[in-house]
């Protein structure tokens, strides 16, 4: 079935909403990590493990519910997805204890995975195979949005008013895209008959494997050092707080910067975008610890690290062209990847601040991760040509 512009466009922006509400769920707990830590009286690095906590969600949250749900239409999915993401967030807010909290940011985290692998496929669905790229970046483009103004005003707000009141807004924003997905998203045909066994197939498929360890590895380097930016910044550049959302802000306009290329370069080369989007993280993430002890140097290589998103669009859409028939789930599975890649970014980055290398720590733990996700790709590549895959990197 073939769709207009206003359709599409209406329908992206609808499903698009909702990955702005995620994005400023997910990464503004970033920027907030002194407030809530100081709220709850825990150290940067017991703070850092609500961000581990919610990418745990996801992992858990995006195979689960794809496959539970497999055979359900896509769009009531996506309206359910995003009522529980609303309800979770709001009980954020009013969290009693740091235990409590801890649990609604797991809970928090279970829709992520499945909605943003649900409206990737729908868009991809609705143009042309060569549009698939840009298709995905717009869809995407909330979550970009998110990190390029929603979470430094978030972070903002948040130290002026209250962390909570960051996230009553977060349900409320989730609550409004479920409300327009009812309205402007089509009932768009993008495998809603697959069974569960068929989406199982995509757990035998090395290249669908290989793909997510890619994600899982490569991206975890970036949120090593995003996941602890605002500490960095107090501790060792030794700013003010007011600079936080300020590097927030420069770091979105770099994550803006790479989707587009990202987007765009997927649908030239698929090969060289991978392969250079990872290849471009390492040597950032390599500089990186130079630059954290004067401003004047650590925002420039803020802007950098958020280029680095242009790995994204990339990988969601070489799962499009691997997966056969497990579409659903190989979608949903790509933000399990970079939600693995949060978590063990976060952690690894924690253990890094407590040891000898101290604040130093993260970017080097970044570029090994960025690295190693490099090599996972010409693994990948190997493979592909090596069993004369249709789709070969």
């Amino acid at each position: 079935m073939s769709y207009s512009r206003l359709q599409i466009y209406t329908a992206i922006f609808a499903m698009s909403i909702g990955t702005f509400a995620i994005g400023i769920g997910e990464f503004v707990m970033m920027g907030l990590l002194p407030n809530i830590g100081a709220d709850f009286g825990t150290s940067s690095q017991q703070t850092g493990h609500l961000i581990s906590l919610y990418a745990l969600g996801v992992v858990v949250g995006a195979p689960v519910i794809t496959l539970l749900f497999s055979r359900l239409a896509k769009k009531p999915l996506l309206i359910a997805l995003m009522s529980l993401y609303a309800v979770s967030n709001i009980a954020s807010a009013y969290a009693e204890s740091f235990t409590q909290l801890q649990w609604l940011r797991f809970i928090s985290g279970l829709p992520h995975g499945a909605y943003g692998g649900i409206v990737c496929l729908l868009a991809a669905a609705m143009v042309r195979k060569d549009q698939r790229g840009m298709a995905v970046t717009l869809v995407m483009m909330g979550l970009t949005i998110a990190i390029l103004v929603g979470n430094p005003l978030a972070t903002w707000f948040g130290q002026l008013l209250d962390w909570r009141v960051v996230y009553q807004g977060v349900g409320m924003t989730a609550l409004a895209a479920a409300m327009l997905i009812v309205v402007a998203v089509p009932a768009i045909n993008a495998g809603e008959s697959t069974r569960t066994r068929t989406e199982l197939t995509a757990l035998k498929n090395k290249q669908v494997l290989l793909t997510l360890a890619i994600g899982s590895i490569g991206f975890g380097g970036m949120f090593s050092v995003l996941s602890y930016l605002a500490p960095t910044l107090l501790e060792a550049t030794q700013v003010n707080q007011g600079w936080i959302p300020i590097a927030l802000l420069i770091y979105g306009v770099g994550s803006f910067v790479g989707s587009l290329v990202g987007g765009w370069a997927t649908d030239v080369n698929m090969k060289w975008a991978i392969g250079g989007a990872l290849a471009w993280a390492t040597v950032v993430l390599f500089i990186f610890p130079f630059s954290i002890n004067e401003l004047v140097t650590i925002l420039p290589m803020v802007f950098l690290l958020g280029t680095t998103a242009a790995l994204v669009p990339t990988l969601q859409v070489r799962l499009m062209d691997v997966a056969g028939q497990a579409q659903t789930l190989a979608a949903s599975l790509n933000h399990a990847a970079f939600n693995i890649a949060n978590g063990v970014g976060a952690y690894l980055g924690g253990l890094a601040i407590v040891s000898p290398l101290q604040w130093q720590g993260t970017g080097w733990v970044g570029c090994l991760l960025a690295a190693t996700g490099l090599l996972v790709f010409f693994v990948t590549k190997h493979h592909s040509r090596k069993v004369n895959y249709a789709e070969s990197l």
